[in-house]
């Protein structure tokens, strides 16, 4: 799904793309974040839980500070490339994604040494010790990743239909470690874990437990929200019914 234009503007409440200052894109199954080209003063942006897999949009944001892509399909870390020339960006959150490996030392080494103005990595806040780590034990970046073109000249994508978006049953499956996370991204405080469900011990259905722990992470989180935070719970809430009331009437 691409970004455009209109949901950025509702959900920054902006009237033109260069007054928009932060952007909340969390869970939205977007692909497509071409429109960040035209942000020049976007600051915070959330595109945790999603399929991007190109950061190239990302390049002109001279003024990003915080970016969340937790969870999203970004398969290489030469995508950093992208990064490099930011020279505002302090705190990035990219775990969760196809490039982190299976090496946690070397994934978060390669990142301290493209981008060692970083002040917290992954929700870990980064040391002068592991600066100097990264200079031996970090991979240098210095060219974008390989894109092969397909006949019509656009980049051929590498991403399955499965992987393009969150699932149902992803979104379905939120634990407290989950919702906490969220949580941390929104800038509010952790979930107590005796709060956290509701359900009774006696409950066997897997399903309606995760359906439980899914209302309550939100009801939790839409206690703590500003008026624009319920704004965009309010539109994509309608969004998302709708949806629904068309599959609904393509059954009938």
């Amino acid at each position: 799904m691409r970004l455009t234009r209109a949901a950025v503007l509702a959900g920054a409440k902006a009237v033109a793309l260069d007054g928009v200052r932060r952007l909340n894109c969390w869970g939205s199954h977007l692909t497509d974040i071409s429109i960040c080209r035209d942000l020049p003063n976007i600051e915070v942006i959330t595109f945790s839980v999603n399929g991007i897999s190109d950061l190239e949009p990302l390049h002109q944001c001279q003024n990003l500070s915080e970016l969340y892509l937790r969870k999203n399909n970004i398969a290489s870390l030469n995508e950093l490339f992208y990064l490099k020339n930011l020279p505002r960006l302090r705190v990035l959150w990219l775990s969760e994604n196809p490039c982190c490996g299976i090496d946690p030392h070397r994934y978060r080494m390669t990142v301290l040494r493209n981008l060692p103005s970083l002040q917290k990595l992954d929700n870990q806040a980064v040391t002068e010790e592991e600066l100097s780590q990264a200079l031996i034990d970090g991979e240098e970046i210095t060219a974008p990743p390989a894109r092969r073109n397909v006949g019509n000249g656009c980049p051929e994508s590498t991403e399955s239909s499965a992987a393009e978006s969150t699932t149902e049953s992803e979104l379905l499956n939120f634990s407290l470690e989950e919702t906490n996370k969220i949580r941390e991204e929104l800038g509010m405080k952790p979930v107590p874990k005796d709060k956290f469900s509701s359900f009774s011990p006696q409950e066997t259905d897997c399903n309606h437990k995760n359906r439980n722990n899914v209302l309550n992470a939100v009801l939790l989180l839409t206690k703590e929200l500003d008026v624009e935070g319920l704004e965009i719970i309010h539109q994509t809430v309608g969004r998302r019914l709708q949806a629904i009331r068309k599959k609904e009437l393509l059954e009938e």
